[in-house]
């Protein structure tokens, strides 16, 4: 992403917003913050933990959102089970939870058992990347209510008492990052409606022609789970797994500021998505991973003993603030 391009904040009269496509992040958090305050009070941020005894039980729940559009567009699903379990694993992960079990919930129109398979092969890749125990799921046909299909699931995840993290950031930390595998599975409303504005999903790539469109929105999600034993030899005290809100999530380690002097490239998927879309700099940071898909604040002392365990490095530090992030010259 280079400043002053098209994507910059002088970006024409037609750059998209998330809002606009489609998304508007505040009236959803709105919502939630409804569902939430009728229900009752959750213990926990990223998943909801209860006391077992000697341990937590942590519960975390998601989907897979628009992708599936793009998936729908290919007839190919193959890659969808990974991205549902990917984005509730990694929510366990920066709560400091293992994830063990998993299941998944595929609401359809109509039954098809090619999608089927390709849906569940997904799940399984996915399960073994993450470590976790397919132990069930549920099919519903519901002609009267989906349109296609959707797929969401549960993770389940097991911790001990001194496994999870204080999830508070210290001023002084050093915030370590590690790299996204793309797009991952949020920000689709978005990505499709710029990078379909000029362009079919079987198009060619234009950064990398041997792929379609398409097939670069379908990369899936990386999966964060091996670095839980690092994080916590390191003595991690938070982490955040960026997802919608983009850049934003950092904030979720706590009310200081944020800066990221030395963040991973973006991947030439975000650069495409921003020039189809004339979407500003700041737009795309506060929807996308921008290349960086999981963060963790550790003390300075430990910040490169776990970059150098792990494929990570540091990106930046922790400074007295009011959660903000400030990347590539921007305030989020």
């Amino acid at each position: 992403m280079t400043e002053g391009d098209s994507g910059s904040d002088d970006a024409d009269e037609d750059g998209l917003t998330y809002a606009e496509a489609g998304v508007d992040i505040a009236g959803q958090e709105a919502a939630t913050a409804a569902l939430v305050g009728a229900a009752g009070e959750f213990e926990g941020d990223y998943a909801g933990l209860l006391d077992i005894g000697d341990r937590y039980l942590a519960l975390a729940a998601d989907g897979v959102g628009t992708k599936l559009l793009v998936a729908e567009a290919l007839d190919d699903y193959s890659t969808i089970g990974i991205d549902c379990i990917a984005m509730n694993a990694n929510d366990l992960v920066a709560a400091g939870v293992d994830p063990v079990a998993f299941v998944d919930y595929l609401a359809v129109e109509e039954p098809d058992d090619d999608t089927a398979e390709a849906i569940g092969e997904g799940l399984r890749e996915g399960a073994e990347q993450a470590g976790v125990a397919l132990v069930g799921g549920e099919t519903a046909v519901m002609p009267d209510v989906i349109k296609g299909l959707d797929i969401a699931g549960t993770c389940a995840g097991l911790a001990p008492k001194d496994g999870i993290f204080p999830g508070e950031a210290d001023v002084g930390d050093a915030v370590v990052g590690w790299r996204s595998s793309g797009i991952h599975s949020n920000g689709l409303t978005l990505a499709r409606e710029a990078a379909t504005r000029e362009h079919a999903y079987t198009d060619p790539f234009p950064p990398n022609p041997e792929r379609s469109i398409g097939e670069e929105l379908l990369e899936p999600t990386r999966i964060y789970a091996d670095l839980l034993g690092p994080l916590r030899e390191h003595e991690a005290r938070a982490a955040a797994h960026v997802t919608g809100g983009g850049w934003t999530n950092l904030a979720r380690m706590g009310d200081h500021r944020y800066e990221v002097d030395d963040p991973f490239d973006a991947q030439p998927v975000f650069e495409f998505v921003q020039s189809e879309g004339s979407v500003s700099d700041e737009e795309m940071h506060r929807t996308f991973n921008m290349g960086t898909g999981f963060v963790a604040a550790v003390p300075n002392e430990e910040a490169e003993a776990l970059a150098d365990a792990t494929d990570g490095r540091v990106i930046g530090h922790v400074e007295e603030g009011d959660g903000t992030v400030a990347a590539r010259g921007l305030e989020l």
